[in-house]
């Protein structure tokens, strides 16, 4: 579902944004959590510009994935990145909770290459960039089905490293979801989101999540 009008006249007070890079299930995991009617498809890029939903005075928006998308020019790439940092720095205010999702059993590994660049991993600058403008910041590792049983704690280690957040990752639990979409594995975040509308006295939410 689009939206046209200002969040004003939607009567809005509540905004949850999904980011992350382009194919880490975003959208997959958007509609399985909200029953969200958002485009998903196997094409990474598919989302090209906010996507919207909403559910009494909460609005649920899908962010246009970051970095490679499929048959998009590099100029355009980075116009959809400035275009979502804008809209997160417009509407941080109202923006209560930010989940981003990441591929859990690749993410130290991609956040590694960058660092062997000498660039900031998008990732982690957008993970920072949510948590400095006062966004209540959530990283749902997902596709965590991937990874075997003996490997999981210290797989989740790896990227709370990487997130600049100390180990053990069980110490950041209020931060860190690990989730799988295929598996329909989504209780670590739910019982997150739940916490944070909970702690804003908005329990009548609880049944859209």
């Amino acid at each position: 579902m689009e939206t046209s009008k200002t969040a004003a006249e939607y009567g809005i007070n509540i905004e949850i944004i999904f980011v992350g890079r382009s194919n880490v299930g975003k959208s997959s995991l958007l509609r399985e959590i909200f029953g969200a009617k958002v485009r998903v498809g196997r094409r990474p890029g598919v989302t090209l510009r906010p996507r919207h939903a909403q559910e009494s005075d909460l609005l649920i928006t899908d962010m246009p994935g970051f970095g490679f998308m499929s048959g998009v020019k590099d100029r355009k790439q980075d116009i959809v990145k400035d275009q979502t940092i804008r809209y997160l720095e417009k509407n941080a205010e109202r923006i209560k909770i930010g989940v981003l999702v990441i591929d859990g059993p690749t993410f130290p590994e991609v956040v590694d290459r960058w660092d062997s660049r000498d660039q900031i991993p998008i990732d982690v600058e957008m993970f920072d960039f949510m948590r400095e403008i006062g966004i209540d910041t959530i990283v749902a590792a997902n596709k965590m089905d991937k990874v075997k049983a003996d490997e999981y704690d210290s797989l989740l280690d790896e990227v709370s490293v990487r997130l600049g957040l100390e180990p053990p990752w069980q110490d950041w639990k209020h931060i860190i979801a690990p989730i799988s979409v295929k598996k329909l594995d989504l209780k670590a975040l739910k019982g997150l989101l739940r916490d944070r509308l909970h702690e804003m006295k908005r329990d009548d939410l609880f049944k859209y999540v």
